[in-house]
C-alpha cells in the first residue's frame, strides 16, 4: 500500500509543481485529510462501494468549496475516490509532502531547545543548517527543558545533538570507561 500511496503522491506532485500551486495544494490536502481524521462518517461515506460516484463527487465538491480548495485537489480526490483509495489519503498526504519538499529543494528540520529561541538565534541556526545541507531549510521548533542548554536538530534521519545533556552524557561515559 505504501508504493501505491507513493504513486498517487507523485502524480499529484507532478501536477501541483507544473501548475505552480504546490504550496496551495499541500495546504488544501492537509485540510481535507484533517476533515477525514475528524469524521468517521465521512471516511465511511467515501469508502463505501454502495454509494454512487456522483453522490461522492457532490459531497467532495461541497467540502472543497467550504475549504476554498482548487480544481487540482478536486480532480485528484475524484480519481482517488473513484479508484476506491480514499483510505490511503493520510499516507498519500505524508508521501506528497515529503516528495514536494524533496523536489523543491527544501529540508525540514525539527529543532528542540530547552527554552524559546530569539528571532536572531533562529535566523542564525537556519542559515547554518542551509549551509550544512545545501538546501533551503524550514524549521519547526519544540521545547524540552531536560536538554539544559544547546539544541538538538533532526533533518531527515540525521540528528545533530549539541545539547548540554548529551555533552554531560559523553563526559560521564568517558569517565566511567577510564
Amino acid at each position: 500500500m505504501r508504493a501505491l500511496a507513493q504513486r498517487y503522491a507523485a502524480a499529484l506532485a507532478d501536477v501541483a509543481i507544473e501548475s505552480g500551486t504546490a504550496r496551495q495544494v499541500k495546504n488544501e490536502l492537509a485540510s481535507f485529510v484533517g476533515l477525514l481524521a475528524e469524521s468517521a462518517d465521512l471516511k465511511n461515506f467515501l469508502s463505501s462501494p454502495a454509494l454512487p460516484r456522483a453522490t461522492k463527487q457532490a459531497v467532495i465538491e461541497k467540502l472543497l468549496a467550504r475549504l476554498g480548495a482548487g480544481k487540482t485537489l478536486r480532480n485528484f480526490l475524484f480519481v482517488v475516490v473513484d479508484n476506491r483509495r480514499s483510505a490511503l489519503l493520510p499516507q498519500i498526504q505524508e508521501a506528497f509532502e515529503a516528495l514536494l519538499l524533496s523536489r523543491l529543494g527544501v529540508a525540514e528540520a525539527q529543532v528542540t531547545s530547552p527554552g524559546e529561541l530569539s528571532a536572531e538565534q533562529k535566523t542564525d541556526l537556519t542559515g547554518a543548517l542551509e549551509r550544512l545541507t545545501g538546501k533551503r531549510v524550514e524549521a519547526r521548533y519544540a521545547l524540552d527543558p531536560a536538554l539544559i542548554g544547546g539544541a538538538v536538530v533532526r533533518i531527515g534521519s540525521t540528528i545533530y545533538d549539541g545539547s548540554v545533556r548529551e555533552q554531560l552524557n559523553r563526559l560521564q561515559a568517558t569517565l566511567v570507561s577510564e
